[in-house]
């Protein structure tokens, strides 16, 4: 008697487990994605312009090769070590070494010449080294996800667990370089040859250590938690391998899907406004609100107690309402809050108004922002299941397991083609004496609720098959079962 079919899911250690690879990958990102523009400009002296070409080059070259690890891993032939797991390892090394390495330029800009090249071409190469490292173990890391957890309620599950931990990272990753601006007596002037420069100078090469150093670790806790030996039990798993030809074909494919082109163009406009609040931040405090001193921490409070709260509230939206609406309601609050931003623009605002202000509009982005990921995660994996469900040709988990690669691929590239788009954006907005004009500074932070809005109107026409939120038993999971026995 051959035992029920019972799918696949994560739980505790393994749960924790494989969230942990991602929340190190992104402790370091999102280091790197607040500081590096204030470091670079503000301290190295290097043009805001060369910056944010080096970040989207980097943003670039990350969605190119998002789509070919997820390729590869799609197509390669499960081993020893499994079939997605390898992948976290190949690159490992190069990741941890750029990671470090951005932080040491060996050349600072002159005082009176920003647009030097040798600090830029440092910087642009130090960049996409480390875009295609940490690209070759976020795509596969994402692609995994179908495979390993294959119920709906699991997947939200996993989702609310790699929310709070990136929730917590964000913190950390914010909290260390806003006490070294703490620390500054005179945070808008911190050139390298300044004294505000050379503290940051000193202290933010050692936070970018401890940030590689933390992302090795979880990387390795991940590999360990994730079990891939379901590959050798269920039959007909073989991998034909493909010519280069076949592989952009294969990445094209879910761009031919109708539901999934508009899930990852509603993540392509919330990106760019990501990606422009987490360049703006810094000089926003700094140059806008004037903070100094313990100044600083009003943003932690703030970040800390907005992404929480926001957390639960959209929690609660998600269990109340449908996974399209509740992930609506989640982008239309992040655009009004970001509209809002505007009446900074108001000279004759007292600080502690512009403080409440500033908690009432950031922190309804904050918390809406790491709200997107309870509804993205889930929708995702839904809409590959979905498009894998009409492949009659073969069973569901085999079928998944064949696109998933590419699904995730083209959702990670179109997120990095995103981020290039939102860091030019701030480039050419800010370039010249912009880069410490606080008007220029509130209209590029407000411009967010443009892309807000337009995810907004995109996301409202994405339809799912609600059947197809749990996952049915295959053909070969019910083979697989019997051989288990």
């Amino acid at each position: 008697m051959s035992e029920p079919f019972v799918p696949r899911e994560l739980h505790g250690k393994r749960l924790i487990g494989y969230s942990l690879g991602y929340m190190g990958i992104l402790s370091a990102e999102i280091f790197r994605g607040v500081f590096i523009f204030q470091f670079y400009v503000y301290t190295v002296n290097l043009n805001s312009i060369l910056v944010t070409i080096g970040m989207a080059m980097r943003l670039i070259v990350a969605a190119i090769s998002a789509i070919v690890f997820g390729v590869l891993a799609d197509n390669k032939k499960p081993g020893k070590l499994g079939k997605r797991r390898p992948f976290l390892f190949y690159l490992l090394p190069v990741w941890v070494l750029t990671t470090i390495l951005i932080w040491l330029p060996p050349w600072y800009c002159p005082k009176n010449n920003s647009m030097y090249l040798p600090t830029a071409l440092y910087l642009w190469v130090i960049l996409i080294l480390n875009a295609i490292s940490g690209m070759s173990i976020l795509s596969v890391h994402a692609s995994m996800l179908p495979e390993q957890s294959q119920t709906h309620k699991n997947r939200e599950k996993a989702a609310s667990m790699g929310t709070i931990l990136a929730i917590i990272v964000s913190i950390v990753a914010l909290f260390l370089p806003l006490v070294v601006q703490s620390l500054l007596k005179d945070p808008e002037n911190a050139k390298w040859w300044e004294p505000a420069g050379k503290v940051i100078l000193f202290y933010i090469p050692l936070i970018g250590v401890g940030f590689a150093i933390f992302g090795l670790i979880s990387v390795i806790i991940t590999f360990f938690s994730v079990d891939e030996s379901f590959h050798t039990i269920i039959p007909n798993v073989e991998t034909r391998k493909k010519s280069v030809m076949e592989t952009f074909h294969h990445m094209i494919v879910p761009a031919k899907d109708k539901n999934y082109r508009k899930f990852v163009l509603v993540g392509f406009f919330t990106n760019i406004s990501g990606m422009m609040l987490g360049i703006l931040i810094f000089p926003f405090l700094t140059y806008t609100l004037k903070f100094k001193g313990t100044s600083f921490f009003i943003y932690i409070i703030i970040s800390v107690s907005c992404k929480f709260g926001w957390f639960f509230v959209w929690k609660k939206v998600l269990k109340k309402h449908a996974l399209v609406r509740g992930y609506s309601i989640c982008v239309a609050a992040s655009a009004i809050a970001a509209f809002l931003e505007l009446l900074f623009l108001i000279e004759f605002l007292i600080f502690e108004f512009k403080v409440v202000l500033f908690v009432i509009t950031m922190g309804t982005v904050l918390g809406s922002i790491y709200g997107f990921g309870l509804f993205a995660g889930p929708l995702a994996s839904a809409l590959i299941y979905e498009a894998a469900a009409e492949n009659k040709e073969m069973n569901t988990d085999k079928a998944v397991s064949e696109i998933s690669g590419a699904y995730f691929g083209l959702n990670s590239f179109l997120l990095s083609v995103a981020g290039a788009v939102g860091s030019l954006i701030i480039g050419l907005m800010l370039a010249g004496p912009n880069e410490e004009d606080p008007i220029w500074i509130t209209l590029a932070l407000a411009s967010m609720g443009i892309f807000y809005l337009m995810s907004f109107l995109i996301l409202r026409k994405i339809e799912i098959n609600e059947e197809l939120l749990e996952i049915k038993p295959s053909i070969s999971e019910e083979l697989a079962s019997k051989t288990l026995k």
